[in-house]
This record gives structure tokens, C-alpha cells and sequence, in this order.
């Protein structure tokens, strides 16, 4: 199933103009992805350090990138770039790649920082935390893109967001400083997105999911150099094993994991580059609240939570507000 998702998405072609239809589904399957991925990095925080997770989850997700974008003439490759880099790097090189590697540092260190949260704060805390970013999308939305935002576009997003609280219901006296890591993220996130949809709009989508899993492995490399050279206390270490314990030794169950993570990150990458470089961020911003009813789901399977009435009230909230954003923004 995974696997013909990935296929379809190589014949993805960008539209001359926007597809909203499109940009939906593939934001509502992205964040599908996604929200299965950040459950089994919250099931498994206390196993792995994240830079063993975000080294060998791109280890399996780059062959299977590459794999089909050679299957397919890229989209950008009618405009090919320099020889020595054409052959360096197999065709594969971005149309704009300081813009390809920004986004792609915008969002790796987005979930680094969403995912040093999750040991030190409640999920809900978290999310509710991290699901302001439909705000800071359509300001920014507003800001630099010159995109009309409505008086029904505000509205959707304040309603999708009570939704979300209403579902999460976070507590006030639960917050500390590593509950504001999420809104960072969020405003990462948003930017990341911004770049999407104007600097890197003419990107074949999984041209941007190369480069992003390979500044995830970057990234990995340079931190585990960086412990093991200058060794952390037992102290820190036991503090924040997320972030400074040992890499874990890796068994069939979990190589099975990591695959299911990998996947994940493929398909919500790549969902959310098509979303965004296919309808207005503000509008699509609004459905990136579908991760919150995906978390739901993926809860009741993984850790046993239910759903009641006043959860149920924030989920038709999220679906109205994302059905206003598209008929009054």
C-alpha cells in the first residue's frame, strides 16, 4: 500500500495553476503519515536517542527516493544543471538548492525541537503547543506571500484551533519551558512551508524529501561525533537520554519499526510539498489540523486512549473550520 502511494506520487506534475483538490488530499494523507510516525517516536523515545532514529530513518528513506525518481524523469530535469554536479549527483540536484536546504534545515530542526518535547511534556501539551502553526501560516501567509486572508479564513483558524484545545484540553499548570519548543517548531514549520509554496514551488516534491532526509542524516552524523568526542556526564546523560544516551542495538522488530518510520516520513514529506506548492498555505494550513484526529486514532491503537463527547465536538470543529477555510478565504 505504502509502496503504491510512493509510485503515485512520482507521477505527480505541479499544475500551471492551483489544485485544491489535490492539495487537500495529499495534505490529509501527509499528516495521516506523519501523525503514525510521531507515535512510534513517542513509543520508542525512551529506547533510541533521536539522532540513531533521524540517521537511520533517512538510511532506508533515501534508496527508496532515489529508487523511484530515476524510475521517473524528474519534473526539473528539462532544465539541467551543470555536468560535474548532473553526474555528482545523479540528476537528482535541486532547481534552487540554498532554498531546497533552508527549507529542509527549517524542518529538520522543527521536529528535532517538536521531538525534544515529547519526553519532557505531555502529548496533549505538545500538540495543542504545536497545532498554533494553521496561525502562523496564515500570517505569514498574509505577510510575505501578499495572500488574501478573509474574514471567514481567520475564522476557520480560530475555530480549528479551539477544536484542537477542546480535543486536548491542556492544562495550564502542566506548562514549562520545554513546552514552548512546540511553538517554535510550529513557527519552523510555517516558514518551511512559506519556502515551499514560493522558493521551491517548481521542485519535483520528492526532489525536496531527497535533500531533506539528507540533511537529516547530516545532522545525525554531526551530533553523534559531537557526544562521542566530548563525552556528556552520566548526569546529562541520564537527564535527556533522548538527546545524549547511546545508540541502541537494533534487532528485527526494530529495523520493522524504523522501516514504518521511514515510510511515514516519505509519504508525509512529500504529501505536505504537494499541499503547499499547490493551494494557498492559508487554506491548506487549515487541514494540517487533520494530524490532531490521525493522533487520536493512532492513540486508541498504540496507548489505549478514548474518545468522548467533548473530544468528538473538537473534531467537527477541525472539519467545519477546514470547510469554511475553502469556501470563504
Amino acid at each position: 500500500m505504502a509502496l503504491t502511494i510512493i509510485e503515485i506520487m512520482t507521477q505527480y506534475i505541479r499544475p500551471s495553476s492551483d489544485n485544491l483538490k489535490l492539495a487537500i488530499g495529499a495534505i490529509l494523507i501527509g499528516v495521516f503519515a506523519l501523525a503514525l510516525g510521531d507515535a512510534l517516536i513517542k513509543k520508542s523515545n525512551a529506547s533510541f536517542v533521536i539522532w540513531q532514529i533521524f540517521i537511520l530513518r533517512s538510511i532506508l528513506t533515501i534508496p527508496l527516493l532515489t529508487f523511484f525518481l530515476k524510475k521517473k524523469t524528474p519534473l526539473h530535469l528539462s532544465e539541467k544543471p551543470p555536468v560535474f554536479w548532473r553526474v555528482l549527483m545523479l540528476g537528482l540536484m535541486p532547481k534552487q538548492l540554498f532554498w531546497t536546504l533552508t527549507r529542509s534545515a527549517l524542518l529538520v530542526i522543527m521536529w528535532l525541537l517538536y521531538y525534544m518535547a515529547l519526553p519532557k511534556v505531555d502529548l496533549s501539551i505538545a500538540a495543542a503547543s504545536f497545532y498554533t502553526l494553521p496561525i502562523f501560516i496564515t500570517l505569514f501567509a498574509a505577510l510575505f506571500l501578499a495572500e488574501r486572508v478573509g474574514l471567514g479564513g481567520w475564522i476557520a483558524v480560530v475555530m480549528g484551533f479551539c477544536g484542537v484545545l477542546l480535543i486536548l484540553r491542556p492544562q495550564a499548570e502542566n506548562f514549562n519551558l520545554y513546552a514552548l519548543l512546540p511553538i517554535i517548531s510550529a513557527i519552523l514549520y510555517a516558514l518551511g512551508m512559506i519556502l515551499t509554496r514560493s522558493k521551491c514551488r517548481d521542485e519535483h516534491p520528492m526532489i525536496l524529501s531527497l535533500w531533506m532526509n539528507i540533511v537529516f542524516i547530516f545532522v545525525g552524523i554531526i551530533a553523534s561525533l559531537l557526544i562521542f568526542l566530548f563525552q556528556p556526564t552520566e548526569e546529562i546523560q541520564q537527564s535527556n537520554l533522548f538527546l545524549f544516551g547511546d545508540w541502541s542495538p537494533m534487532d528485527v522488530s526494530v529495523w520493522g519499526d524504523m522501516t514504518i518510520l521511514a515510510v511515514a516520513l516519505l509519504v508525509g514529506s512529500i504529501g505536505a510539498a504537494i499541499a503547499y506548492q499547490s493551494g494557498p498555505a492559508s487554506t491548506i494550513a487549515i487541514f494540517d489540523f487533520g494530524y490532531v484526529a490521525f493522533a487520536i486514532i493512532w492513540g486508541m491503537l498504540f496507548f489505549n486512549e478514548t474518545l468522548d463527547f467533548i473530544t468528538i465536538i473538537g473534531i467537527i470543529m477541525i472539519v467545519t473550520g477546514g470547510i469554511l477555510s475553502t469556501r470563504l478565504n
